[in-house]
């Protein structure tokens, strides 16, 4: 099985603090979006759009089930390469040939989906014709775009969101006025959060309404001024926006007086840093994508020395970025590796800074900084090998490496070279195809000769493999294990001769490919590397395996696995497995490769869905690598006697195929299909097209189970869920309503079959989850599938 690329898609966020106000908007927008195709919420920055946007999404049925999807425009800025952008937020690769426009069209076909456009005027006409051409040809896609101008898209129905409802200056004798401004709510609400001892009374509730009618009700202003009431008295707030307002207003009578007000907010917030946190603040707005404090002090310290009046030290940085989190002036990102703290500028913000590091004159010093840091990370750990086979240390660096390249593009510097290769690789672990081959081709205009120039032809021959480009993939190839043998550099040609015998398999070349994988293996083996000898041997075992050369396939994959379980990402631990599984087939070793597949299909449901798209399965079945695990146990059950299950499984993974836009690989593709066509002559037509049909309908949490329930001679049908939980923590009627849950049935389905009412049932989930520590319907079905398998340890050798 090849690696498969990662793909990551984007939900709906997870609020972290409390939508407040907006009833009418949010009941009139529910309305509108029940016959608008595209509703457009426009308004000035500050004023609320995205947010409103979310809450109106998740108000949507199966908004956070995955038929709602937020897709961020901000850090873009060329609208030719909106689709891309598009498609990669959606985790839409590029397969079958297509690319841009049409593989979103192929892909959302006649799904019934909400896409959240958010912050299109920077890019209104690319936006406009991409939702144009998108409605026009996905009949149950429904777009919400979030602008500061419309769209001007026939059939566009535009909301204007306005500012959060005021109590009028002219309502003083009635005392309650203010309580009902939604502006002086979400400041009470906010103030709290920086003042837990916060509390609106009669001696403050006026200033706090003054606050707020000063502000003219922008949300983002009323935060920033909420959030300082943590060290500052009301008093002192208002009287700090009037001198700031007065100010901005003074300087800058034509621009619209919303942005003056929200940047005297901003400008006034910046006033109160003191020398060092203005510098730090003004120098993170190079990091569009955000930071973690490390990133931080790596571009903000510039050494501090003595006598400078803005100079930071980087042991300063870390006490500077919790300070600005504290003052609103960043705020905390909560995807991503948990274990790391990381942090971006809200836009308004960001702007604001990077027009004040303009002004300092530090704009380009800043920038060198980061792409110092950028580039010394693009490098990878030393003596890497296969860096293409991973997603790298940049994984995490998207938005600020694309920024980045798009810096050092036309200004002739060095690291471009570095930065466009390590963006080109992230690309193509989005399968973003198009995209990487673009960054590739820049670089080998650039990189005539050298390291760089060989990588990047290694990882041009991948790209055009996925993309079935296989001529110019083999050029590729060629060319670079020519570059890297001239270089007499032994790792680069490695990783070149990987490259070619790869393109040699998908050339369906196979004698050929084993000869390169030979070379590359006994070029590697003088590296003293033993994870890169490992995936070496397995390349080669794969390569052999589809010459008929099971033995030799079965012993290199006896020396490599152990080190491939010990360190190899899992991806390539899961190709491995399957490498495993197959060799088993072939030496009808049946057990065994059940084994190496329930292990790869476990493995591959705990994993994000690498082809996620809008059904709201994440994961189970729905996975690059959960489909060629679920394929080879349709196999084993056909070998074993048992066609329905075949049926059953095969029906469900090419459903799942289907879905992904995904093929396998021609060589397995043959044997999948010869099972399949063995089960369906060993049934009647009516038992065939019966299993067929069950088959089509199993996805999710419900199809993992099946396929992992029916291991090791259990029972298949649907309906036969074990009886027996080994050593469960869980009330009987606990564990019934897991077994229920593993065949994938509703609440409301199981509430029917066991007399329940909806929440009951929820109320057991609920349980069930905190007991087993689990979050979701498809863990649970796993965790009964692992209870109710028969206890064998797997045969792997």
């Amino acid at each position: 099985m090849p690696d498969g690329p990662a793909v990551q898609a984007s939900g709906l966020p997870y609020a972290l603090d409390s939508f407040v106000g907006r009833e009418r908007e949010l009941a009139r927008l529910r309305t509108l979006l029940k016959s608008a195709r595209l509703l457009t919420l426009a308004g000035p920055g500050g004023v609320g759009k995205t947010r409103l946007a979310v809450e109106l999404a998740k108000g949507v049925r199966g908004g956070r089930d995955g038929r709602a999807r937020l897709v961020e425009l901000e850090a873009l800025r060329d609208g030719e390469q909106l689709p891309q952008a598009v498609a990669a937020a959606l985790g839409v690769g590029e397969r079958g040939g297509r690319a841009g426009v049409e593989a979103l069209v192929h892909a959302l076909g006649t799904r019934t989906l909400l896409i959240v456009l958010d912050n299109c005027e920077h890019l209104a006409q690319a936006c406009a014709q991409l939702a144009a051409t998108l409605l026009a040809r996905c009949p149950g896609l429904r777009i919400l775009a979030t602008s500061r101008e419309t769209l001007r898209v026939p059939g566009e129905v535009v909301f204007r969101v306005g500012v959060l409802s005021l109590s009028s200056a002219g309502e003083g004798e009635d005392a309650k006025a203010p309580q009902r401004s939604e502006a002086v709510r979400l400041f009470a609400d906010r103030a709290r959060a920086a003042d837990p001892g916060f509390a609106l009374g009669p001696g403050n509730i006026r200033t706090v309404a003054e606050i707020c009618r000063r502000l003219d009700g922008l949300p983002l202003a009323i935060e920033l001024a909420a959030g300082r009431t943590g060290s500052l008295p009301l008093g002192d707030i208002l009287r700090g926006l009037d001198d700031q307002l007065t100010l901005l207003t003074d300087g800058s009578r034509t621009g619209p007086g919303r942005h003056r007000e929200l940047r005297a907010a901003i400008d006034w917030s910046h006033r109160l840093l003191d020398p060092v946190e203005q510098a730090v603040f003004r120098r993170l707005s190079v990091l569009g994508g955000g930071f973690d404090a490390r990133g931080a002090a790596e571009v903000c310290a510039d050494g501090g020395g003595d006598g400078a009046d803005t100079g930071v030290r980087p042991e300063q940085v870390l006490r500077v970025v919790c300070a600005l989190e504290a003052k609103s002036l960043i705020v905390r990102m909560r995807d991503g590796d948990p274990d790391t703290a990381r942090f971006r500028q809200l836009s308004a913000i960001r702007t604001y800074g990077m027009d004040r590091l303009g002004e300092s004159g530090e704009l380009h010093t800043t920038w060198d900084r980061a792409l110092d840091r950028l580039s010394g990370r693009a490098a990878g750990p030393p003596g890497s090998v296969f860096a293409d086979t991973a997603e790298g240390p940049l994984g995490g660096e998207r938005e600020n490496l694309a920024a980045a390249v798009a810096y050092t593009s036309d200004r002739g510097d060095g690291r471009y070279v570095p930065l466009a290769l390590a963006l080109a690789r992230l690309r193509y672990h989005q399968e973003q195809l198009t995209a990487a081959r673009t960054l590739l081709t820049g670089v080998l205009e650039r990189a005539s000769g050298g390291v760089h120039r060989g990588v990047a032809l290694a990882l041009a021959a991948r790209s055009a493999c996925l993309q079935a480009d296989h001529t110019v993939a083999l050029a590729f190839a060629d060319e670079a294990v020519a570059v890297e043998r001239a270089g007499e550099r032994p790792g680069g040609l490695a990783n070149a001769l990987d490259a070619l015998g790869a393109a040699r398999l998908c050339r369906s070349e196979f004698c050929e490919a084993v000869a390169v994988f030979a070379e590359c293996l006994s070029v590697v083996r003088t590296l003293g590397r033993p994870l890169d000898t490992a995936l070496c041997r397995h390349h080669l075992a794969w390569a052999l395996l589809h010459t008929g050369r099971a033995t030799e396939a079965d012993e290199l994959m006896a020396r490599c696995l152990p080190e491939l379980r010990a360190g190899a990402p899992s991806g390539q631990l899961m190709a491995a497995l399957h490498t495993v599984g197959a060799i088993r087939l072939v030496q009808r070793d049946f057990d065994a490769a059940e084994d190496m597949f329930a292990e790869v299909l476990h493995r591959a449901s705990g994993e994000p869905a690498s082809g996620e798209t809008t059904s709201g399965e994440t994961a189970s079945g729905e996975s690059f690598h959960a489909l060629y695990p679920l394929e080879g146990l349709a196999i084993v059950a056909g070998e074993r006697g048992d066609m329905r299950r075949s049926l059953r499984l095969f029906a469900a993974a090419a459903a799942a195929r289907r879905r992904l836009d995904t093929e396998p690989e021609a060589h397995w593709r043959s044997q999948v299909e010869a099972a399949a066509a063995r089960a369906r002559d060993r049934l009647t037509p009516s038992g065939a097209e019966a299993a067929l049909t069950a088959g089509r309908r199993l996805r999710g949490g419900a199809l993992v189970g099946y396929a992992l329930q029916g291991t090791r001679g259990g029972h298949h049908d649907l309906s036969g869920v074990a009886r027996t939980v080994w050593e469960s923590p869980l009330t009987e009627r606990e564990s019934t309503v897991a077994r229920l849950v593993a065949t994938g049935l509703t609440n409301r389905q199981i509430g029917s079959h066991l007399g329940l009412s909806k929440s009951t049932v929820a109320s057991h989930l609920d349980r069930i989850r905190d007991k087993l520590g689990l979050r979701s319907r498809t863990q649970i079905a796993l965790w009964v599938a692992a209870q109710t398998r028969p206890r064998h340890g797997p045969g792997v050798s």
